[in-house]
């Protein structure tokens, strides 16, 4: 694959640059676990089937639509419990074999990180796993990946052409807003139904980082 066309490559975290789905899915579990096992399997399933979307708004989602008449934990609560989980678990999973190689193939290109994770906790975690400097900028939520690729585009940090390589539906239907193009990496994904959705998009897919470099 040539991919020194690219002026820019995007990247999703969670599923793509470190394999923390798992991690995320489970510290959703353990935060709403205070209002019962079915509410927070509720809150499960909603998560992951809206990977790439923050916490922010999966938590509102919670309060105002499953448990709004319960008593237990408010947002502040829930982020930081889930905070908590998660800050552990991201500090200690498998980073994405192949990704100096990539750089090295890429050399000429802005790396950007976008993600649903919490901005001050990526740039923290990829600092300490010593990663940080393989990337121009690490963005994430609070605000959405449209809003990031919208800024990003207006600033000047993303040139096109311009590549986004994510493992979400939500990362597809973002990069495709943004104008850019998209691979998928399926290795460490929790969409379950992502062969027919990138069949159907006819979207190019690999299992990791690692088979872009060869």
């Amino acid at each position: 694959m040539k991919l020194d066309k690219y002026k820019t490559i995007i990247f999703d975290c969670d599923g793509v640059l470190l394999n923390s789905n798992r991690v995320k899915t489970e510290a959703f579990f353990k935060a709403a676990l205070p209002y019962g096992t079915i509410a927070a399997q509720k809150l499960v399933d909603y998560h992951v089937a809206r990977g790439g979307i923050s916490r922010y708004e999966k938590f509102e989602w919670f309060l105002k639509n499953i448990v709004m008449d319960s008593h237990g934990p408010d947002i502040d609560q829930l982020l930081m419990t889930y905070a908590s989980e998660v800050r552990v678990g991201l500090l200690t999973c498998d980073i994405a074999p192949g990704l100096q190689e990539l750089k090295m193939k890429t050399e000429r290109a802005n790396w950007l990180v976008a993600s649903g994770g919490d901005q001050n906790e990526l740039r923290e975690v990829f600092h300490k796993r010593n990663i940080n400097d393989l990337f121009d900028q690490i963005f994430g939520s609070p605000d959405s990946k449209e809003t990031i690729l919208s800024r990003e585009k207006e600033s000047g940090n993303l040139n096109y052409p311009a590549l986004f390589i994510g493992d979400s539906r939500y990362d597809h239907v973002a990069a495709t807003k943004a104008g850019l193009e998209f691979i998928f990496l399926s290795g460490w994904s929790e969409f379950n139904e992502w062969e027919h959705y990138c069949e159907t998009n006819k979207i190019l897919h690999l299992k990791s980082i690692s088979e872009l470099t060869m």
